[in-house]
């Protein structure tokens, strides 16, 4: 870590681009992310859809030449490294795990990466905007069997905790935890992780919380004892936007009647105005900025939709999370940024046809200029 660096951003990073055979029963043959990306439409005047990537194309990550270029464009950016999501749904259960793995065993790209465990079941309506439509289905349930795979997880991702490209803070391993009040005992978890990483020879895992929904959330995964916490804050910045009584009884409605309800939209100008709030300034907490978000290639009508980001509206909502780190200690100045690649969520950074590297100049421009 250089102690003149403005900030450590870390990159959310969704390794859904590449066929699996779960996907091929559920959805069909060569599903990957870009189906959805590509059937996106247009909702509205000026809704940006579908969105085209440019530079890299409709890549597939099974492809090495494609992972070493996405880290060539991260590090040129002044990106620390990227957080790839991990799936463990226990018993050993795992998924769309081979670009990681490749990653890790072949030591390519030698580009910084930390894992964070999405630790949330799938439905019919995770990944697909047509299933909306219909009766929603349970297609992997997430379970946590006991302590016999608690042990079996950790020995798993032991490899990438000792690799020397792995992300620490503290000379720990950082491990985030994608929905930390699901867990059944959070601290016991992490407690059984902690004893086998000094086992191991490691000084422990720095666990780190993704504190999503409202302030009461936020104070539970507090109370847990997580090391750091990611507040997402999207939630609370659309309901200072749209008002908390409108925002909380149209979420409500659009649940059921989606077609006959205005789509819920914010400006991205606004969301960014209302974003951070004082738990990001808190010391162990590491704050997220946010280039868009658009779930319609996903969940169609039922979608939160920011529109009109820019690259200039990015610069100016990054300059404010890089305010709020300035005062921290350097080792624990870190951004998430989310995400790197999340093309059917709208927030991504890589290239496409609209603003080409548009949002990676502004991220180049601000933390290595």
């Amino acid at each position: 870590m250089n102690n003149k660096s403005k900030a450590r951003v870390i990159a959310f990073y969704l390794p859904q681009f590449h066929p699996i055979p779960e996907n091929d029963k559920w959805w069909g043959k060569g599903f990957t992310e870009w189906t959805n990306v590509g059937k996106a439409q247009s909702l509205f005047r000026g809704h940006y859809q579908p969105r085209v990537p440019a530079d890299l194309g409709y890549y597939d990550l099974r492809m090495p030449e494609v992972r070493e270029a996405q880290a060539e464009m991260a590090r040129e950016a002044g990106v620390e490294g990227f957080m790839y999501w991990h799936y463990w749904f226990g018993n050993g259960k795992r998924i769309l795990e081979r670009p990681f793995n490749e990653v890790l065993a072949s030591g390519k790209p030698d580009f910084p990466f930390c894992l964070g465990w999405a630790n949330h079941s799938w439905s019919r309506r995770t990944w697909n905007s047509s299933a909306h439509n219909s009766k929603d289905v349970d297609l992997i349930i997430q379970t946590y069997p006991g302590d016999e795979d608690i042990i079996n997880h950790f020995y798993t991702v032991l490899p990438a905790f000792q690799d020397k490209r792995y992300i620490t803070v503290d000379n720990k391993p950082m491990f985030i935890v994608y929905e930390p009040l699901a867990l059944p005992n959070p601290n016991h978890f992490m407690d059984i992780w902690n004893g086998l990483a000094q086992k191991n020879g490691l000084s422990g895992v720095h666990f780190v919380a993704v504190a999503a929904g409202g302030v009461d959330r936020y104070e539970k995964i507090i109370e847990i004892k997580f090391d750091a916490i990611i507040p997402t804050n999207q939630w609370l910045a659309e309901l200072k936007v749209k008002g908390k009584y409108s925002k909380l009884v149209e979420n409500k409605l659009r649940r059921y009647f989606p077609r006959f309800l205005p789509l819920d939209t914010y400006k991205y100008s606004k969301i960014i105005k209302n974003f951070y709030t004082e738990y990001d300034k808190l010391d162990n907490s590491y704050p997220c900025v946010v280039p868009n978000w658009d779930r319609s290639p996903r969940a169609g009508r039922r979608s939160v939709i920011y529109v009109d980001s820019t690259p200039e509206l990015f610069e100016e909502h990054l300059t404010d999370a890089l305010k709020i780190v300035s005062n921290k200690e350097p080792e624990h100045r870190i951004l998430f940024l989310r995400s790197w690649n999340e093309w059917a969520e709208g927030n991504y950074v890589e290239p496409d046809l609209k603003f080409g590297k548009g949002y990676l100049n502004v991220l180049k421009k601000l933390l290595k200029g």
